[in-house]
């Protein structure tokens, strides 16, 4: 008897669909298992982690409790709200790594509809030690705020809107940057991370104390007021209103929420949907053939042709595409500006502190083939004498000087507007130049004597293991020679402010510069038969990571 002649028998009723919702909460929390199985250490690190982040909320929770009734309250919980929800749609893009199910890439095979899958999502993102931090903060924010029947009832609606919120909030956001986060662009960023949260506090720091001296939380009350109709933190300033008595703008604060948070269920959707179903850049070739311009362009097009053009474009590509190299000269561009400008703007710097600017951006000379790492081999291979070095090591500054000298002297223009010390600015500037030029040539000396390997993995490893020795003697002992170095300049800016010759001081200029060109030619001469003659040493130690 054949298949066809097989009696017909009614076919197996199909078991009960599970619901995506749960099935992707119980998919979060096997992935949180599984990843501390994996090894004691990141076992440890998660436990350490959340004991940190409850030792944290609690505290937070018992301020703002005992912040209850006092008459700033609802000013300081608007902000720190709005704060919180600021931080889940900054921080997923900082710290992409931090949770593989951010990347809905990973779901585009699966036959999923967009709309139980943005649920199934918005559910299991509210897992983990983010979702459970921000729940402390916003149940002590509506603590702190609700009174009477009409504030717990606003105060019960407003925690789950606002934790929804942010979440979606930060969803939104990475679905929309996804595709630049898994880029190298999106690991630029990373490494950026850093940087960006030492110069917000910076600015916190700023804040605060322009706070103290403004006469305390009060003087924050139009800037809350504001921020009471975001809807980062509309719910929670719902919670004050009501509590007030006011329930029009209660009800107007919530329904702000409330329509924000329909907004962004509907862009994570459409992003959902677009990223899911439409070709990238790795599918679909281009139309047609890009063209490359054989001429240079942007800065390294402002030298001659050359040897000396070649190396200096290759140094400015290291600054626009390594993310080590781009790290390093942004940290030295924000913080070199940062120092002298939070300074003026409190009233309590010196027009002389603008010379930090020269002192961040002359130390990105030293180990100059550590950021060439294991590819050093090549440039090595194009040195076979004193003279090849000297020109490598030129051109390198060259392409540094196409930066920092334009860049230092914004940097002094705009502290002397600050302090309005015009008088003293030719002297900030000369003293620049001749520390820029003391920088050039020691750092070149020091690329030959001490180089090290600069890691390619971590964002914040900057010194192969071994060799922290060798970045400390050659960073400080660098910064402790230049001064030294620059000292006639220095001395003569000393005279000339002493001896009331501050007409005069426009001489200082012209001194800095021809000075400082001297030491950084001689440093480069110094350091050129030494970088030739070293070149084994050299290499060995720049791939040593």
């Amino acid at each position: 008897m054949s298949v066809l002649d097989a009696p017909v028998t009614a076919a197996a009723p199909a078991p009960p669909a599970t619901g995506l919702t749960s099935t992707f909460v119980r998919l979060k929390l096997t992935l949180l298992r599984n990843g501390l199985r994996q090894s004691s250490g990141r076992k440890a690190a998660f436990i350490a982690s959340l004991v940190f982040a409850l030792l944290v909320a609690a505290g937070q929770v018992l301020a703002l409790v005992l912040l209850r009734g006092n008459a700033n309250a609802g000013t300081v919980v608007v902000l720190l709200t709005a704060v919180v929800a600021l931080g889940w749609a900054v921080l997923p893009l900082f710290f992409p790594s931090g949770d593989d199910t951010l990347d809905p890439t990973r779901l585009v095979m699966l036959p999923l509809r967009p709309e139980p899958l943005v649920r199934a999502l918005l559910v299991s993102s509210l897992i983990g030690i983010g979702p459970l931090f921000t729940l402390c903060l916003v149940v002590g924010s509506v603590i702190a705020l609700a009174h009477g029947a009409a504030g717990t009832v606003f105060a019960v609606l407003a925690v789950p809107l606002t934790m929804l919120l942010c979440v979606a909030l930060s969803r939104a956001v990475t679905t929309a940057n996804v595709r630049l986060l898994n880029s190298r662009k999106g690991r630029d960023l990373a490494v950026l991370s850093g940087l960006v949260i030492a110069v917000g506090i910076q600015f916190v720091n700023f804040g605060a104390q322009r706070l103290g001296e403004a006469g305390g939380l009060s003087t924050l009350e139009p800037v809350a007021d504001v921020v009471r109709w975001l809807p980062g933190a509309s719910a929670v300033a719902a919670v004050d209103a009501a509590s007030r008595g006011s329930y029009g703008v209660a009800v107007a604060q919530l329904l702000v929420t409330v329509a924000a948070l329909g907004a962004l269920v509907w862009l994570w959707q459409r992003g959902l949907v677009k990223l899911m179903t439409a070709p990238d850049g790795s599918t679909v070739a281009a139309a047609a053939p890009t063209r490359r311009e054989s001429g240079r362009t942007g800065l390294s097009g402002l030298l001659p042709e050359g040897r000396t053009a070649t190396v200096a474009h290759r140094s400015l590509l290291y600054i626009a595409r390594d993310p080590k190299t781009k790290a390093a000269w942004v940290t030295a561009l924000a913080i070199g500006a940062i120092v002298p400008l939070i300074n003026a703007l409190q009233g309590t710097g010196s027009i002389y502190f603008a010379c930090f600017a020269a002192g961040m951006l002359g130390m990105q000379m030293y180990n100059q083939f550590g950021q060439d790492t294991s590819a050093f081999w090549m440039v090595a291979l194009t040195i076979s004498s004193t003279r090849d070095a000297y020109v490598e090591l030129r051109a390198r500054a060259l392409a540094l000087l196409l930066i920092t000298l334009p860049y230092t002297v914004v940097v002094c223009v705009a502290t002397a507007a600050l302090l309005g010390s015009w008088q003293a600015l030719p002297g900030v500037l000369g003293i620049s130049f001749a520390l820029l030029g003391a920088m050039l040539g020691i750092g070149a000396l020091a690329s030959a004597l001490f180089p090290y390997s600069i890691p390619q993995e971590g964002a914040f490893k900057n010194v192969a293991p071994g060799q922290g020795g060798l970045a400390w003697i050659s960073i400080l002992g660098g910064m402790l020679a230049a001064p030294v170095l620059a000292g006639p300049v220095i001395a003569l800016t000393v005279w000339l402010h002493l001896a009331d010759h501050q007409s005069a001081l426009w001489l200082v200029i012209p001194a800095g510069a021809v000075y400082g060109t001297l030491l950084g030619s001689a440093g480069l001469r110094i350091a050129a038969p030494r970088t030739a003659n070293r070149l084994p040493e050299i290499l060995t130690a720049v791939s040593k990571g």
